[in-house]
């Protein structure tokens, strides 16, 4: 692992992310993104797992102790951002080599390419001030506006709303798990193992939606 400013601790909050080499994708298609999200569980472990397991599993699989808890995350075209907390020394670091690891092999077999597919190793921060933690769920459920409108921010400066639906819709983040919707990828997050900000799922829109004018 690459040196980093900080150690990463067991029990603390971290945002992690990472891009793609020279800010090239790394989701192509949808399946791309929903094998991404197999992987968000079921490399969470000890455990060696082959892909071919993954595939045929999928959420079913019986994994044992998680090396990390995830909180909330969000697959972008070209990057990814992860909200989780350390369960086990080293864990983050095992946790982000296999996941990163078994994805390359599945998309350099797909696409027929070989070698590295992201910029490096990933990068992380530091989330344990409760502020910065609860606003990490905002800037990391609200990636999805940039989908359709990459000027949502200077829009939103000018007054103009901001339709939301972008955001609760989208199928490759946390935020439809935060709104009650249920689907295997519900087994992603540990929300057990995070502050409870949202108990119901009207907490959670006002949060999101208190950054901009919406739409509903």
């Amino acid at each position: 692992m690459a040196n980093r400013n900080h150690v990463l601790v067991t029990g603390e909050y971290y945002h992690i992310y990472n891009r793609g080499n020279s800010k090239q994708d790394i989701f192509l298609d949808k399946q791309d993104c929903i094998v991404f999200q197999q992987f968000l569980y079921s490399m969470n472990m000890e455990k060696r797992i082959t892909t071919r397991e993954v595939g045929s599993a999928s959420y079913s699989y019986e994994r044992d102790e998680p090396l990390v808890s995830i909180g909330a995350y969000c697959l972008m075209s070209n990057h990814i951002h992860i909200l989780l907390v350390q369960e086990k020394e080293n864990g983050i670091s095992k946790f982000m080599q296999k996941l990163s690891t078994a994805y390359v092999m599945y998309f350099n077999k797909k696409y027929k390419r070989t070698g590295g597919l992201f910029e490096g190793t990933f990068k992380s921060k530091w989330a344990g001030e409760d502020t910065y933690l609860k606003y990490l769920y905002s800037y990391i459920h609200l990636n999805p506006l940039k989908l359709k409108n990459p000027l949502w921010k200077e829009d939103l400066k000018l007054g103009k709303n901001i339709d939301f639906r972008d955001v609760l819709e989208y199928p490759f983040s946390s935020s439809v798990d935060y709104t009650g919707t249920l689907r295997n990828e519900n087994k992603i997050l540990n929300r057990d193992n995070f502050p409870d900000y949202f108990p119901k799922k009207e907490d959670f829109i006002k949060e999101v939606t208190s950054w901009f004018r919406v739409d509903l």
